[in-house]
């Protein structure tokens, strides 16, 4: 099990590259989401399809979560962002990296990028947003929830974070309520920087949002592509939260046309098995209201 010391924190790593020993034609790190979430959201996914195309991957659990250290405290949005900054550091990855990011996940990389724009490649946000002040007062009402319902039932409160989710584990619901319990990070990501618009706008490199068309996030589409200078999005039907898992070769295909630089043309099919490959219908625009 790679382990690699921030120096604050022990994270869990995986990654992959390049058969046959080729050199690998770039960097994707990818950023899971919160409380039941783990690196293995990709490991099983979209990951092997990355690699295959030439690319190194790179995945870790944040801390409390997966095999990740988990300490009492230290559990904001820049704790995060500075867990990957030392991460990358520790890891000796030096040029730009493409970040992707899942719900949580995604704050964090756009997050990675909007302090450090040089490093940024590109970011692909699945079902995430950047951090803003409504962002935060959203996660306030969805963590005190969780922890509300914790005190009160814990068998419902888990079957709450498990559905919310997209896991249907007993064990991972256990472990999200362990987290919530056990450390800060109730209190501390609602209490987290947000960013200005000025702040959104120093993410100059392109920005891809994927998101679920029964997800109440498909809204996010016009404000985004009005707030940076380089962004696309694209809304798969039929889907909601978890559409990575989902629709793991449609969400593959249009994280890898963005990273090959293939703009506004269609992806084509990644063929990633059990995971839903094919194209997406893309919608951009007021259309996904």
């Amino acid at each position: 099990m790679p382990m690699v010391d921030t120096g604050d924190v022990r994270l869990h790593v995986q990654r992959m590259g390049p058969r046959d020993g080729h050199p690998a034609v770039g960097t994707v790190l990818l950023v899971h989401g919160l409380l039941t979430d783990s690196l293995a959201s990709y490991y099983f996914t979209v990951a092997p399809a990355f690699a295959a195309a030439g690319l190194d991957v790179v995945m870790y659990d944040l801390r409390g979560h997966g095999r990740s250290g988990r300490p009492p405290t230290g559990y904001t949005l820049d704790d995060a962002v500075d867990d990957l900054a030392a991460l990358l550091d520790r890891l000796a990855v030096t040029g730009p990296v493409h970040l992707v990011g899942n719900s949580y996940g995604g704050t964090v990389a756009f997050g990675y990028a909007a302090r450090h724009p040089e490093r940024a490649a590109s970011v692909s946000l699945i079902e995430s947003e950047p951090a803003t002040a409504a962002w935060a007062a959203k996660l306030d009402g969805i963590l005190r929830r969780v922890q509300r319902e914790l005190a009160y039932n814990e068998t419902d409160a888990l079957a709450w974070i498990t559905v919310n989710r997209g896991h249907n584990t007993a064990r991972l619901a256990r472990g999200a309520a362990r987290l919530a319990r056990e450390t800060t990070l109730v209190r501390d990501i609602p209490a987290s920087s947000v960013l200005t618009e000025d702040g959104m706008r120093a993410v100059g490199c392109p920005v891809l949002g994927l998101y679920g068309g029964d997800s109440d996030l498909a809204a996010l589409v016009p404000w985004l592509e009005a707030s940076l200078p380089d962004c696309r999005t694209v809304v798969v039907p039929g889907h909601e939260h978890s559409v990575l898992v989902e629709a793991a070769g449609t969400v593959g295909g249009h994280v890898l046309a963005l990273i090959e630089g293939s703009g506004g043309r269609g992806p084509g099919r990644v063929s990633i098995p059990g995971g839903g490959g094919g194209r997406a219908s893309g919608a951009a625009g007021p259309a996904v209201r």
